[in-house]
């Protein structure tokens, strides 16, 4: 019984003190990125050899809009987007290209009136419409 007080009583420091190191991080992570001109890069490490091989790399525009985004396999480039906006600053377009960089599909967006997208509407490289989202945007009042 006493070694199962001293465990208990290990893991409850154990608990405390990732606590405090959890809202030490919470603080910072509620703190806004400025993302103008950002890149960032994220590496997964092989546990083993420490190698590190490219996953996905963001790219933000000098007013901090999301520009690309790539992600990586094995093999090289998985897939890429590129990403269009309007003067209020909204997403209009994102345009979706394969591993060999070659255009796959188009999704372009509408807004409704709150500024929330209404439509997305995917076409492939040539044009055609392959499917179309609606968004509908219901208020409970919790009852």
């Amino acid at each position: 019984m006493k070694r199962f007080g001293f465990l208990l009583g290990t893991a409850l420091v154990l608990l405390l003190a990732s606590g405090i190191g959890a809202a030490a991080q919470d603080n910072t992570a509620t703190q806004k990125i400025d993302k103008r001109n950002l890149v960032i890069k994220e590496w997964n490490t092989d546990a083993r050899s420490n190698n590190r091989t490219l996953d996905h790399v963001t790219t933000f525009s000098p007013d901090g809009k999301k520009l690309e985004e790539i992600e990586y396999g094995s093999t090289g480039q998985k897939w890429r987007k590129r990403f269009k906006y309007n003067e209020a600053g909204k997403c209009i377009q994102e345009d979706i290209y394969d591993e060999r960089n070659r255009l796959n599909s188009v999704k372009k967006f509408e807004y409704n009136e709150f500024g929330r997208k209404k439509t997305q509407t995917t076409y492939t490289p040539k044009g055609k419409v392959v499917s179309i989202k609606h968004y509908e945007y219901i208020v409970s009042d919790g009852q």
